[in-house]
């Protein structure tokens, strides 16, 4: 049985060529569209950056929009704030000052509760007294009162008056509220007393009051408790 075999390959012999594939026929062409294809891609990369820039400009003025939104919003509360303080100052101006003219506002002023007491007991003619006023000490308010910038204060006095009948004690309280603002902790009556007058004293009180005042705040001093 015979079969086509390959001649040998011996020196000198010519190998035989390959045979090779013929080009498509668009190949051969690209040299006519190649200007199109190179602006077709230059058009699409500025494309896709201009989109990109685009993204990151909107992204950034959204971002811009917000916070000029958040600030509006803060300054008109701000604005509404000091528009309520005004409103408030004004209605509450008159009460302020009153309490200011009658010394709960501020620091103490003891020479008017002396003075005070020098004049009840001259216009209604009482018999002697005395008295002894301590030191001010800060009060402890409640939790759910808020002072502010203030802060309440107390002197503490006591009292001790001769007395013709009860009246003298009551218009003597009543005298002392003209020129400040005060609170009775205790007081004790007693019948009979010594009389330094020729009137008879016959009933002698014994009282703790204490003199209130707001006074501001003292200011923190930094490195201090």
């Amino acid at each position: 049985m015979s079969a086509s075999m390959k001649p040998p390959f011996t020196p000198g012999m010519k190998k035989p060529a390959a045979t090779t594939r013929p080009l498509p026929p668009w190949l051969g062409e690209l040299h006519l569209v190649r200007r199109a294809l190179l602006c077709c891609v230059a058009t699409v990369v500025l494309s896709l950056l201009a989109l990109h820039l685009a993204s990151d400009y909107r992204d950034r003025q959204a971002l811009r929009l917000d916070l000029a939104q958040k600030e509006r919003r803060a300054a008109a509360a701000r604005f509404n704030q000091v528009e309520t303080e005004k409103l408030e100052i004004r209605a509450f101006a008159p009460r302020f000052q009153a309490l200011r003219q009658r010394g709960l506002i501020g620091e103490e002023n003891r020479l008017a509760w002396i003075d005070a007491i020098r004049l009840s007991q001259q216009r209604r003619h009482l018999l002697p007294l005395s008295y002894e006023i301590s030191a001010q000490q800060v009060l402890k308010v409640p939790s759910p009162l808020t002072m502010g910038q203030y802060q309440l204060r107390g002197s503490k006095m006591q009292l001790h008056m001769d007395l013709l009948h009860e009246m003298d004690l009551l218009n003597f309280f009543d005298d002392l509220r003209q020129s400040g603002y005060f609170a009775v902790q205790d007081c004790a009556l007693k019948r009979g007393g010594a009389a330094s007058t020729g009137q008879t004293a016959s009933l002698s009180a014994d009282c703790s009051l204490l003199w209130l005042t707001l006074g501001d705040r003292p200011l923190a001093v930094p490195g201090l408790p």
